[in-house]
């Protein structure tokens, strides 16, 4: 079937852009197995996709079937946890070649990190009362996938220590807490050598989570660029327009292009694939445009 074409500029059109380059699937801490999510991405009308689950591939090839099936362009990817400067910072990885080269072992190596994480969170959390912490997160994945923060997020609420998962992250898991174990991860500038070696691109994920000044963000920005990170997630799911309008600026001035993410995980909350803020009018060249990705999908 006739594929479709996508802007290669962001002009302001309100309307969605059918682009998708941050989603989670049961490969990671989603809800819904690849083939579902693909099949949720085209009934909402999107064209282009990426599964872009934590510290994984996994769940690529049951995608990129499904993606075949539905006439779907997809990009396989995933989600690098990093640290930068004592914070943790999650670099998305699109690669149109897939895992090799050095990703190969970075991605053993992050596997190999969230068992050793999850140990240390769990014994945390049993402090706050979560008994036998690892083996509730075990049963809440339901699968033998490195366990995740939303995993002993809902293990919290199934032994009713806290109400929602909303409650578990500001209480124990959020930035700071207790259960924010992050000493495993690789420095930034490595993460971002592992994608580089795949043939991908390096997107900054979601830089307005951090709560970081625009002077720190720049910073962190600076420091991507310098790694030879290519993006930053211009648009995260839902934010204010004049952030966004800002965030632009900084991305025009280091040269870094746009991309675009729900950064989706279970149906029936705030964010579906393809649901976030509208893009400004900017300069910024839209990710899908670098020549790494417009090789692969005959933009």
């Amino acid at each position: 079937m006739p594929m479709p074409l996508f802007p290669s500029r962001f002009d302001g059109d309100p309307a969605p852009a059918r682009v998708d380059l941050h989603m989670h699937s049961t490969a990671s801490d989603g809800a819904l197995a690849p083939a579902e999510l693909l099949a949720l991405c085209a009934e909402r009308g999107l064209g282009l996709v990426a599964l872009t689950d934590h510290d994984t591939v996994a769940g690529v090839a049951e995608a990129a079937a499904a993606a075949d099936r539905l006439g779907v362009r997809l990009l396989p990817g995933t989600e690098l946890s990093t640290r930068w400067s004592g914070i943790n910072i999650h670099v998305v990885g699109l690669l149109p070649q897939g895992a090799r080269g050095a990703l190969v072992a970075g991605l053993e190596a992050q596997a190999e990190a969230r068992e050793a994480r999850a140990a240390v969170i769990a014994q945390r959390l049993e402090k706050v009362g979560l008994a036998d912490a690892l083996s509730r997160a075990r049963e809440q994945a339901g699968s033998e996938r490195p366990l995740g923060r939303p995993d002993f997020a809902r293990a919290l609420v199934a032994a009713g220590v806290v109400p929602d998962v909303a409650t578990a992250f500001r209480k124990h898991l959020g930035s700071g807490k207790a259960g924010d174990v992050k000493a495993h991860w690789p420095p930034l500038t490595e993460a971002v050598g592992w994608i580089l070696d795949a043939g991908g691109v390096a997107v900054l994920a979601h830089p307005l989570h951090h709560g970081l000044t625009r002077r720190k963000r720049g910073l962190l920005l600076d420091a991507f660029g310098d790694a030879g990170g290519q993006a930053a997630e211009l648009v995260s799911g839902f934010q204010n327009a004049d952030v966004t309008r800002d965030l632009a600026r900084q991305l025009d001035e280091r040269g870094l292009l746009a991309s675009i993410g729900s950064d989706f995980h279970f149906p029936g909350g705030h964010l579906a694939p393809g649901s976030m803020s509208p893009v400004p009018r900017t300069a910024v060249a839209p990710v899908w445009t670098h020549p790494r990705l417009t090789a692969a999908l005959a933009l």
